[in-house]
């Protein structure tokens, strides 16, 4: 399995990578970096550092993004810390971004080799937007596109209706949804039910090696954040561990909607929402419909994921 991962790290971001490199059978081909958790020059040191601490040291990470199509950026600092990362200090990469965005760099892999490729977005869509001005073919030339974004059913983290990612960037949300990619969009309506506990917390906190140590202490930031400011208990959303998760065995997911979804980019207070039509019979309409996860494996997931961070760096 051949991956481009487009990413903010990012707590999640950070265990999702840690996850996807403790794979054998995923080569990462490249990662693209974007503003988003946090200002676009620390998330691609974080994409360098982390390809570095989880031994991909040779995977080409791009710099992306500084903001929006439209409007200012706007970060999450408060979610992830200043640094990006829990505050906790990562070894320094051997190697910084190559040259050319991340925008750039997908569209090249793409073109080299043509439907290999599949695409994990974990922050904005902002360089896979860009992407798509460069080569109006993407959606042709890459696999499948797995995005963690949007709310269509569940309530937004950022407004009452709208999701992180999608918000920080809905013009670049709509351009992809409407674009045609085989497209799985992982919502809130699946993360913000698939938890990180306190039990399976203390589990990883026993467990030995780079990526389990490393893991566990940046989840101490995260869990500190949702616990206090969300469940108000001891857990924290694994939004992005599960969109790589389900990236890598569809069969994670239990049931899904294949649905048409749109980004409002206009309302004055739901902009950014992810808006689908959800009667049981839909109106026909030639725009390329997403799949939607519904129900996952969560238990299942979580295992997986326990196990791969148990797996340590050579």
């Amino acid at each position: 399995m051949r991956v481009f991962v487009d990413t903010d790290p990012g707590i999640d971001d950070a265990v999702a990578l840690a996850y996807l490199t403790a794979l054998p059978e995923v080569d990462i081909v490249g990662v693209g970096a974007v503003f988003g958790n946090n200002p676009v020059d620390v998330t691609t040191d974080n994409a360098s550092r982390l390809m570095h601490l989880f031994g991909r040291p040779t995977v080409p990470v791009a710099r992306g993004a500084a903001g929006p199509l439209v409007g200012p950026a706007a970060f999450a600092e408060h979610v992830h810390g200043m640094n990006g990362l829990g505050e906790v200090e990562t070894p320094p990469a051997r190697e910084g971004a190559v040259p050319g965005s991340a925008a750039e760099l997908l569209v090249q892999l793409a073109r080299v080799a043509p439907g290999e490729i599949d695409v994990l977005v974990l922050g904005t869509l902002t360089n896979v937007a860009l992407a798509l001005a460069i080569e109006p073919e993407l959606p042709r030339l890459l696999g499948r596109v797995v995005i963690m974004g949007g709310a269509v059913t569940a309530p937004g983290n950022t407004t009452p209706w709208a999701e992180s990612n999608i918000h920080k960037d809905p013009e670049a949300a709509e351009r992809v949804l409407a674009a045609g990619f085989d497209t799985t969009l992982v919502t809130l309506d699946v993360t913000m039910r698939t938890l990180a506990t306190q039990p399976w917390l203390d589990r990883l906190s026993r467990v030995q090696g780079t990526r389990a140590e490393f893991c566990a202490k940046f989840l101490e930031f995260y869990v500190g954040h949702y616990s206090t400011e969300v469940f108000g208990h001891t857990a924290c959303a694994m939004h992005d561990p599960l969109a790589a998760a389900i990236l890598v065995d569809q069969s994670l997911v239990v049931a899904e909607r294949q649905r048409p979804v749109r980004v409002e980019l206009t309302g004055t207070h739901t902009r950014g929402m992810t808006i689908a039509d959800l009667r049981p019979t839909p109106a026909p309409e030639e725009r390329p419909t997403v799949r939607l996860p519904t129900e996952v494996a969560t238990e299942e997931f979580l295992e997986r994921l326990l196990r791969a961070l148990a797996t340590d760096v050579p």
